[in-house]
């Protein structure tokens, strides 16, 4: 290797030392499985931005590519630095230099090499065949107290009983703990498990769980989501969370539903081949809002027409509760296509409206 190595050398031993990188430049983000997330190339708190963590040293799937599911952005790990050095390359390469000769510290407990990366799937769709069907139990009655009755019977939720929370380092500290828990199944488009999400319940099923975080996802996310079948397959609704589009579904039950989990998964989903329609239930959040956008961009370019679907207050769980399904379908009516309202919505007042 020549004694100056060029921007490729560089950008190829940072990827060498991936994960390493990870830790003093993006260390506020975590480890999943093959990806480090995090918020952005600014180290922001997050999870929009992923680093591929394992692959080959070059060319598709390699390690030290990055995508920001938020912007679009994507780059290798050399950019990551430039982006951090206000875009100056000189300062870049400096830096990389210098990250490259660092000689190795001393090994600590904190600082002790991790195992290979795992790939979470398989532990995903082991916790899933501890599930069971959720109606009688702690999460038929969560979801009954967010209006979901109807979601009961649907194969992609099952409850455990059950539900190991293992502490993270930013929890207060003390021992890890077990709550019941909702489960919501993530699946690629040809229907095989790729991740479960698990949303800790309390005791009486009123609530979720007092946890710092009671959701959280384990698997290979990027891409996919939570699917609730219709009976229409040119037509599809995604969103972010299974309350928002469970709230949609109930009145438009013939309408195929995805949910993301997340307003970065939803800007990274996964469009099956043959849409014609894509309805985006968005949240009224700012994360909620770039995931919408980014998504609408990424579906016009495939040539699919795009709407969005706007709660009234900030999530459409929340227009469920406080309006009820009928007017909830009063107020999705205009948004609709006219032809969709009229063949799909499940109250006929509302159709009406459209039709007159």
């Amino acid at each position: 290797m020549p004694t100056h190595p060029t921007a490729a050398d560089l950008s190829r031993q940072l990827a060498d030392n991936v994960e390493a990188f990870c830790r003093r430049y993006l260390s506020n983000g975590h480890r999943n499985g093959r990806w480090w997330c995090v918020g952005d190339v600014h180290n922001t708190q997050g999870e929009s931005l992923y680093v591929r963590l394992t692959g080959p040293s070059s060319g598709k799937g390699a390690r030290g590519k990055w995508t920001d599911a938020a912007t679009g952005e994507h780059g290798d790990l050399l950019d990551v630095l430039r982006i951090q050095h206000s875009e100056s390359w000189r300062d870049a390469l400096e830096e990389a230099r210098g990250f490259l000769s660092l000689p190795q510290p001393p090994v600590s407990e904190r600082a002790r090499p991790l195992p290979e990366a795992r790939d979470t799937t398989g532990s995903a769709r082991r916790m899933l065949r501890y599930g069971r069907p959720i109606a009688g139990t702690v999460a038929e009655a969560y979801l009954r107290s967010r209006g979901l009755e109807h979601a009961v019977t649907q194969p992609a939720l099952r409850f455990h009983p059950r539900c190991l929370y293992r502490l993270s380092r930013k929890d207060p500290a003390g021992p890890d703990t077990y709550h019941p828990a909702l489960l919501a199944t993530v699946t690629d488009l040809s229907g095989a498990v790729m991740a479960v999400s698990r949303t800790w319940l309390a005791a009486d099923g009123r609530d979720k769980a007092a946890l710092r975080n009671p959701r959280r996802a384990l698997g290979n996310q990027l891409g996919h989501g939570v699917r609730f079948p219709g009976t229409v397959s040119d037509l599809m609704v995604a969103g972010e969370g299974v309350e928002t589009v469970q709230s949609v579904q109930r009145v438009l039950p013939g309408v195929p539903h995805v949910a993301a989990l997340s307003g970065a998964h939803l800007a990274a989903l996964i469009l099956p081949p043959g849409l014609r329609h894509l309805y985006i239930a968005r949240d009224a959040d700012p994360a909620g809002e770039r995931g919408a956008a980014i998504l609408r961009r990424r579906a016009e370019a495939e040539g699919i027409l795009v709407t969005d679907l706007d709660p009234r207050e900030d999530d459409f769980n929340t227009d469920l509760r406080h309006l009820g399904p009928q007017d909830l379908a009063l107020h999705l009516a205009p948004q609709l296509d006219p032809n969709d309202a009229v063949a799909h919505l499940r109250f006929e007042e509302a159709a009406e409206s459209i039709a007159a």
